[in-house]
């Protein structure tokens, strides 16, 4: 399986996140059509199916990233 650079991986979080945390799913159309691209990228760059799986997974792959990190938490 290919696997995403850090950084790019790094960056698909960040902005899925942000938009999750402005509840961008509930704006426009253009908002919530950028969450569901960032969403299905983040996806195809993990090789899962689903978005919160695909954000565990992008984390594992950052540097640093460990067994035991919080950081795979998903906040509800």
């Amino acid at each position: 399986m290919l696997m995403a650079h850090p950084v790019v991986l790094h960056r698909l979080i960040g902005q899925y996140e942000t938009l999750r945390m402005l509840h961008a799913e509930q704006g426009g159309s253009e908002v919530r059509q950028r969450m569901d691209d960032l969403a299905y990228t983040l996806c195809v760059s993990t090789g899962t199916r689903d978005v919160d799986a695909a954000l565990i997974a992008a984390r594992h792959q950052l540097p640093g990233a460990r067994v035991e990190d919080d950081s795979t938490v998903v906040a509800t």
